[in-house]
C-alpha cells in the first residue's frame, strides 16, 4: 500500500489530532476527560456497581493523567520515556487501574456477600450457565417466566445467543470470586485481542508510527470509559467486541475463513455480531471467498442455536427473538435518551416512526453494500461503526454502553491500515473483482 494511499485514508484533521506531540497529547485529553467523567459518575450514578467503579476509575485515570503530563514534560531531554512503548506502558496500567482493579474488588466484595457490586447481566448470564448444566438450554419459557414473581421476571430472561452462557458456567461449578462472570469476560477479551494484535503484527522493524496506531485502537476498545465500566461492572460486551475486530484483522491479512470464524464465534454470543458477519460476507464476496467466510460466520450460530432449538423452541424464541424485539412479558430497561428512544416515547405513533426510520437507515445501508461492496477490511470495519452508530441512535431500546461498539469499529479502521502487512494483491485495486464465491 502506498503512503499516498494510507494518507488519503485518514482525515487530516484526525491525523493532527492524533500525531500532537507524539501522540500525547490525545491521551492527556483522553485521560483527563476520563477521569471527569469517573469522578461524576462517581457521585451522582444511581447504580451501585457503577459508583463504585466511578470512585476508583477516577484515581486510575487521574494517575494515568499525571504519567502522560509527565511524559510530555521530559519529552524533549528523555524522548524513550515519550515513545510508545512507554505510553503502551501507561496504557496497561490504566486498564490495570479502571479495569482490573475494580473488577476484581466487585467481585471479592459480591462473593462475600455484597448485592449491589454487579450489572444484572451478570447475574442472567450466571444464572444462564446454571440452566445450561441442568437442563441443556440457557433459556426460561414463556410459562416459567410467567410464574415468576413479577419483580423477577426480567431477570428470568437471557437476551442472549446460547454461546454467552459458556461464561456462566465457572460460578454454576463453584461459587467464588474468580467465577464470577465479568472476570472470564476480561479473561476473553484480553486473549481475544491480544491475538489480534499478533495477526497485525508486522516485521520487527515496522515503524512506530503504526504501532501507535494499534495503541489508539487499544484504547478506544478498552481504557475509555464507555468500555472499561463496562467490563468492569457487566461485561458481556467485550468478548463480543473483541471477536470482531479479531475477525477484521484476520480479514486484513487474508484470512477470510479464520475471519468467518472469529465473527462466527461472536454472533454465537449475541445478535451484535450478526450485521458485522454480514458485511464481512460481502466482503469475502469480493475476494471470492464469500462461502468460506458464510460457513463460520453463520454455521457457528446455527450450530450453538441447535440444540437449544431442539430442546425448547419456544423458550430460545421468547429470549431471542420476543424480549429483544419488545415482545416479551416485560419490557426491556435498555432505555437511553438516544433519538430513537425519544422519537418512539414522545410523538404519536413514535415506536413506528422510529421503526420506519431504523428501517430506512438499514435500507440506505444495504443499497451501499451492494452497489459499493467493501474491498479492503478498513472499509468493511467503516461500514460496521458507521452502521452500528445510526442503528443504536434510532433503536426505540437501547444502551448508552452499546456506542463501545460503533466507537471501536472507527478507531479499529486506523489500525487496518497498515503498510506492510500480507493482503491480496488486489486490495487496493478492486476493479475486476466479481461479486462471486
Amino acid at each position: 500500500m502506498s503512503t499516498a494511499t494510507t494518507s488519503t485514508s485518514r482525515p487530516g484533521w484526525w491525523h493532527r489530532l492524533d500525531s500532537a506531540g507524539g501522540g500525547l497529547s490525545l491521551d492527556l485529553g483522553i485521560y483527563a476527560t476520563s477521569a471527569a467523567f469517573a469522578a461524576i459518575t462517581a457521585a451522582t450514578s444511581t447504580l451501585g456497581p457503577h459508583r463504585h467503579w466511578g470512585g476508583i476509575a477516577a484515581l486510575g485515570y487521574l494517575a494515568a493523567t499525571l504519567l502522560v503530563t509527565g511524559q510530555l514534560l521530559v519529552r524533549r531531554h528523555r524522548p524513550t520515556l515519550a515513545r510508545t512503548p512507554a505510553r503502551w506502558l501507561v496504557t496497561s496500567l490504566a486498564f490495570a487501574t479502571t479495569v482490573l482493579l475494580p473488577l476484581a474488588w466487585q467481585s471479592v466484595q459480591r462473593a462475600a456477600g455484597r448485592t449491589d457490586r454487579a450489572q444484572e447481566e451478570v447475574l442472567v448470564v450466571e444464572e444462564s450457565g446454571r440452566r445450561l448444566l441442568e437442563t441443556g438450554t440457557p433459556y426460561l419459557g414463556p410459562d416459567a417466566i410467567a410464574a415468576l414473581p413479577p419483580a423477577d421476571q426480567l431477570l428470568g430472561y437471557t437476551p442472549y445467543q446460547p454461546g454467552m452462557a459458556l461464561f456462566g458456567l465457572p460460578r454454576a461449578l463453584h461459587d467464588t470470586w474468580w467465577t464470577d462472570a465479568r472476570v472470564w469476560f476480561a479473561v476473553g477479551t484480553v486473549g481475544v485481542l491480544v491475538l489480534a494484535l499478533r495477526v497485525l503484527r508486522n516485521s520487527p522493524d515496522r515503524p512506530t508510527g503504526h504501532q501507535a496506531t494499534l495503541l489508539r485502537a487499544v484504547q478506544a476498545a478498552t481504557v475509555l470509559p464507555v468500555g472499561a465500566l463496562t467490563l468492569a461492572t457487566g461485561g458481556d460486551d467485550l468478548p463480543v467486541l473483541a471477536l470482531c475486530l479479531l475477525a477484521l484483522a484476520l480479514a486484513r491479512t487474508a484470512r477470510p475463513g479464520w475471519a468467518g470464524v472469529a465473527v462466527g464465534l461472536a454472533g454465537a454470543l449475541k445478535l451484535f455480531a450478526w450485521p458485522v458477519a454480514m458485511v464481512l460476507v460481502i466482503w469475502g464476496l469480493t475476494r471470492r471467498a464469500g462461502l468460506r467466510v458464510a460457513a463460520g460466520a453463520f454455521g457457528l450460530p446455527a450450530a450453538a442455536l441447535l440444540p437449544t432449538l431442539l430442546v425448547d423452541h419456544d423458550a430460545l424464541v421468547e429470549n431471542v427473538l420476543r424480549f429483544p424485539f419488545g415482545h416479551g412479558l416485560v419490557s426491556s430497561p435498555a432505555q437511553s435518551p438516544f433519538p430513537g428512544h425519544l422519537i418512539a416515547t414522545a410523538l404519536p405513533a413514535g415506536r413506528v416512526i422510529a421503526a420506519a426510520l431504523l428501517l430506512a437507515a438499514g435500507a440506505a445501508i444495504a443499497v451501499r453494500l451492494v452497489r459499493r461492496p467493501p474491498y479492503t477490511a478498513q472499509t468493511a470495519s467503516l461500514i460496521c461503526g458507521y452502521g452500528l452508530l445510526a442503528a443504536i441512535l434510532l433503536m426505540p431500546t437501547t444502551r448508552f454502553g452499546y456506542l463501545l461498539y460503533p466507537i471501536a469499529f472507527l478507531v479499529w479502521a486506523t489500525a487496518l491500515d497498515l503498510p506492510g502487512i500480507r493482503q491480496p494483491a488486489s486490495e487496493d485495486s478492486p476493479q475486476g473483482v466479481h461479486l462471486r464465491s
